[in-house]
């Protein structure tokens, strides 16, 4: 079954949107982050190398934050409080208070090709899992 993203929204927030929204994918898929996000909500984003409009994101009242984490540490800024960050990240995933948005189907090891065209079209709801 492939559900857009909309509809995913609408059924896990009652059509409100989420109020913070975590990107790893970025391009088009920040886009998506700024609609499924909720008025006034957050938007956090790793990766942000293209040119996007934010014009959506203004009329939400949205917060746009773009995170480098290697940054610092590879300016040797601060390192021990991104220690801190992925402990308290790790502690937030093994509650189940994040999880991760998966499409439901998966591919093993001989099908790369195959994981990588469906993320390609756009098909994918969520991160595309190769099993090894």
């Amino acid at each position: 079954m492939t559900q857009k993203i909309e509809d995913y929204v609408a059924a896990q927030t009652a059509g409100r949107g989420f109020d913070a929204v975590f990107d790893t994918v970025g391009g088009d898929n920040l886009t998506n982050s700024f609609a499924a996000t909720a008025l006034n909500g957050h938007v956090v984003t790793t990766v942000a190398l293209s040119e996007i409009d934010l014009t959506p994101a203004h009329f939400s009242g949205l917060s746009l934050h773009v995170v480098f984490m290697l940054l610092p540490m590879l300016h040797d800024v601060n390192r021990e409080v991104h220690g801190e960050i992925l402990g308290n990240l790790a502690t937030l995933v093994d509650e189940g208070a994040m999880k991760p948005l998966l499409d439901e189907k998966t591919f093993d090891l001989s099908q790369v090709g195959e994981a990588y065209a469906r993320l390609q079209s756009g098909q994918a709801l969520g991160k595309v899992v190769i099993e090894v």
